[in-house]
């Protein structure tokens, strides 16, 4: 290690001798100027030859040691006594009859090679540089510059690199955050002069910016290890307060010593913090391995901030996961407040709601399953926050409200009814759903009075015993084949799951009656399978098994197959038994059906509350879709299905073992309906019901079916086909099928709102996709109305005007595409009022665009607005997310700034 000032170095003399030893008479004695003190070992060897050092701080030393002097050895003398002062007697003995200088530049020019000089910025660093690089010089030599010159920068990186331990490329902040992870590797940086470590401290600011004080501070304070944690809270301690500025202060004090009582400047404290995330999240993306020490380190750093005392900060990180719990934690308590007490959710209320959930969505460390509950929170206050409707009507009109309505608000409430893990958001979900119940409860009471009331004669209501002749026979009529898949137990809500699921991959198209909203189908009673699937499989009021249903199916189509779960089944390696692909296959057999169990399954012994339903989760439908080609597939169930209430649950004595419905041996009571008529198929054609939910009379299960709530007694009625329309009679390309509730509100427009530019909300960045993604090129015709009412154009958002209005765009348009300049104009405006962003299901809605359309729409959009390619428009990684990049629309389009 470098000597006090004035002695030379072991390195330093050893490096003059090598010098001294390479002369052509070297002599066996040489004086250096030096101070006459020796921390090195008295005798080494250099070359075989054996040097001992001597400090002289007389002349009468000096001669000692000329006198002692041992055969083959050869003498080193350390003197600070002048040429006069040693006399000529002394100097006749010293090589070339002088006392030698030590100049650590010289000696600096010959562990680099001998280079012919050294950069003058170099010199004017400090001693400390030469010293160092003595000191620290690898057994192998220092690399040797470029050129001739030994510049500052090439001898402080390689000096740098060696102390480090880390090639000189990675001399940058991820560089030296990913060093501080190996406390072995700091020791020679911890044990370096004060001289040496404000010096490469200095070099590395200088090239890697200003994470570094903050990191090589730690290092020497012995706290290295702990660099990304401390990186991590720096964002919120010196940063991002939070409003919380004495706590931040306190915490700034107390984490100082960590520092070795380094003061960061927040620029300081701001670039550690970002070097530390980024290292977090190269390090999760290099696999399990990676995330489990990113985790490690999320952990320390929540950690120290309880041993510093700023725990209510961390809701302000977006990567602790701390900070996501203390975020849903917030957010509960906003649901909590905006939950109605009867009547309407407040708007005000409900929009603090969404802008919660937006931190809660900010957060990278979520945890995807309690954010989409949290999103099904807002979309349900959303719902509270709509005015209820009047009771409906007739049967029909309940029916359709519990598919295009109900059935999506029940969707939403099994997830907050199956709810959070922490105490503080259950409450607030608890609350939450004691309100959708309350109304939801009010739909049920006003369904089962009216299916109470029924006329036998149906009009227009389509009953379980009508779907094969009303649904299924005029689409054979056409000469089109069909799949009818019954899924048993399938709920409106559940379809609604499985139809997003079928159409995400872009391979199916959904059908409705003429385009229109989903319809659905009402159930035989009781809502059991002996007699719901009966009846649809028979086309009329029937009950029995499955030989039950084979003989009436068989009877009703004679060149039909019938499917029930046996005969899906496969042997090992086949996903499905190969007469079943024949059946497929076979252009002799028009209809082939197949019963799928899976939900209906899981009422017994699954969660059906919490199950995703779609192509993954009932892998039947998946295997039939991918082995089907030319068919139209009718996708419908026997009944839905309500779920278990735990210990919400109201157990009414009954004379049967039924779960949802008994005889009617004794009135109904207010949970209760009393049906009658021929659609009542057990019982003798009279039986009571429940119309709550929540009662059961026979034993506990993980979910019901046989009541007369509209979850149980409206069927859904899905229609796909592969590719485009079919000639199908009646039957178009949907719309999206989600309520306006469902998808992200407009915010309402502002006399205070800022520019287009200077509104745009802050979002996660943007993963650009490439143009690929959508060219699924399906334009959309010129003659369909846009029938979704646009957003209500905010004067600040003129932007799209001005855009319709500009000879750029004019330029580009091209007169033979069918996107209308009023359909651009729903488009953009959507996005522009959503803060430049909007989902694919909002924009097909807003724009009165077929669901199946959209994403052909949305490329000939990008390609009308993206000028030489730029990305104008771009798409989330989750496929469903549109972006507008609104400052490269103003810049291609030579727009005004709004």
């Amino acid at each position: 290690m470098s000597a006090p000032e004035g002695v030379a170095t072991p390195e330093a003399v050893r490096r003059k001798v090598e010098a001294w030893l390479a002369e052509d008479e070297p002599g066996y004695a040489i004086a250096l100027a030096t101070r006459p003190d020796w921390q090195g070992d008295p005798v080494f060897t250099v070359r075989d030859v054996r040097i001992r050092v001597v400090p002289c701080p007389t002349p009468l030393a000096a001669r000692a040691a000329i006198h002692d002097r041992v055969d083959g050895e050869r003498l080193v003398l350390l003197t600070d006594l002048s040429e006069s002062q040693l006399g000529d007697g002394l100097l006749a003995h010293l090589s070339k009859q002088t006392v030698r200088k030590i100049d650590p530049w010289d000696l600096v020019r010959q562990l680099f090679g001998g280079v012919a000089r050294n950069d003058p910025m170099l010199v004017r660093s400090g001693r400390w540089v030469a010293d160092a690089l003595s000191d620290y010089a690898p057994p192998e030599g220092w690399p040797a510059p470029p050129g001739t010159i030994l510049t500052r920068d090439h001898a402080l990186r390689s000096l740098t690199a060696e102390l480090l331990g880390l090639p000189a490329t990675a001399l940058d902040d991820s560089g030296l955050v990913q060093w501080t992870t190996e406390a072995t590797r700091q020791r020679r940086f911890m044990d370096a002069p004060d001289a040496v470590a404000h010096g490469i401290t200095a070099y590395l600011t200088g090239i890697a910016g200003r994470a570094v004080p903050g990191i090589m501070a730690a290092v020497r304070a012995g706290h290295g290890v702990d660099v990304i944690p401390m990186g991590l809270l720096a964002g919120l301690l010196w940063t991002d307060t939070g409003g919380n500025e004495v706590v931040a202060a306190v915490g700034r004090t107390r984490l100082e010593p960590r520092f070795g009582g380094l003061s960061l400047t927040p620029p300081q404290a701001e670039a550690l913090h970002q070097a530390a995330e980024a290292w977090v999240y190269r390090t999760i993306d290099t696999g399990v391995d990676g995330t489990a020490e990113a985790m490690r380190m999320l952990r320390r750093a929540e950690t120290i901030a309880a041993e510093i005392g700023i725990t209510e900060l961390i809701g302000a990180s977006t990567i602790l996961p701390s900070g996501f719990l203390q975020r849903l934690r917030a957010f509960a308590d906003a649901v909590r407040l905006a939950v109605p007490a009867g009547g309407v959710a407040l708007p005000a209320a409900v929009a603090r709601v969404q802008t919660a959930l937006a931190t809660v969505e900010a957060h990278r460390a979520v945890e995807p399953r309690r954010l989409e509950t949290a999103r099904m929170a807002v979309r349900l206050l959303r719902w509270l926050g709509t005015v209820d409707a009047a009771a409906p009507a007739t049967l029909l009109e309940a029916l359709h409200r519990q598919v295009q309505q109900d059935g999506w608000v029940d969707r939403a409430r099994l997830d907050v009814f199956a709810g959070d893990p922490d105490p503080q958001v259950a409450a607030a979900y608890r609350l939450l759903h004691q309100a959708v119940d309350a109304r939801r409860s009010r739909h049920d009471r006003q369904f089962a009075d009216l299916l109470a009331a029924a006329e036998s004669e149906p009009g227009a209501l389509l009953r379980v015993e009508d779907v094969l002749d009303r649904v299924v026979q005029p689409i054979l009529d056409q000469g089109k084949r069909v799949l009818l898949l019954v899924l048993d137990g399938m709920s409106v809500a559940a379809a609604t799951e499985v139809a997003e699921s079928v159409t995400r991959r872009g391979a199916w198209v959904e059908l409705t009656p003429d385009g229109g909203p989903r319809t659905g189908v009402l159930a035989a009673l009781p809502t059991v399978t002996e007699v719901s699937r009966c009846s649809l499989l028979s086309g009329r009021i029937a009950t029995g098994g499955q030989q039950a249903e084979r003989k009436a199916f068989q009877l009703r189509f004679p060149a039909g197959r019938l499917l029930h779960k046996a005969s899906l089944r496969a042997g090992a390696g086949m996903a499905l038994d190969r007469e079943v692909l024949a059946a497929l296959e076979d252009p002799s057999v028009p209809l082939v059906a197949a019963v799928v169990n899976t939900i209906d399954d899981a009422l017994d012994r699954s969660e059906p509350g919490t199950t995703v339903w779609g192509t993954d989760t009932i892998t039947a439908v998946d295997d039939l879709l991918a082995s089907v080609t030319d068919r139209v597939v009718v996708v419908v169930s026997d009944h839905g299905h309500v779920v278990d209430r735990g210990p919400d649950a109201m157990v009414l004595p009954s004379s049967s073992s039924e779960n949802r419905w008994r005889p009617a041996s004794e009135p109904a009571g207010d949970a209760e309906v009393r049906l009658v008529g021929s659609r009542v198929a057990l019982a003798g054609g009279e039986i009571v019901v429940p119309w709550r939910e929540e009662v059961r009379y026979g034993p506990r299960k993980a979910g019901y079916h046989g009541g007369a709530s509209a979850a149980e007694a409206v069927i859904p009625l899905l229609v796909f086909t592969p590719g485009e329309d079919p000639a199908v009679p009646g039957w178009s390309g949907a719309p999206v099928a989600s309520p306006e509730w469902w998808r992200e509100p407009l915010p309402e427009p502002s006399e205070k709102s800022a520019s287009p530019i200077a509104r745009r909300r802050p979002r996660r960045p943007i993963e650009h996709q490439p143009e690929g993604l959508f060219d699924l090129m399906a334009t959309t015709p010129a003659t369909a109305p846009v029938t979704a009412a646009a957003p209500a154009v905010d004067p600040m958002l003129d932007l799209v005007t001005a855009l319709l209005a500009s000879d750029r765009y004019a330029q580009r348009r091209d007169p033979r595409l069918s996107l209308t300049d009023e359909r651009v104009a729903a488009l953009l405006r959507t996005l522009v009022a959503g803060g430049d962003r909007a989902t694919l299901d909002t924009l097909a809605a807003r724009a009165g665009i077929p669901a199946h359309r959209i994403t052909g729409t949305l490329t000939v959009l990008r390609r009308l607005l993206q000028v030489e390619g730029y990305p104008v428009l771009t798409v989330d990684a989750d496929g469903r997310t549109v972006h507008l990049n609104r400052k490269l629309l103003i810049e291609q389009f030579e727009l005004e700034p709004q």
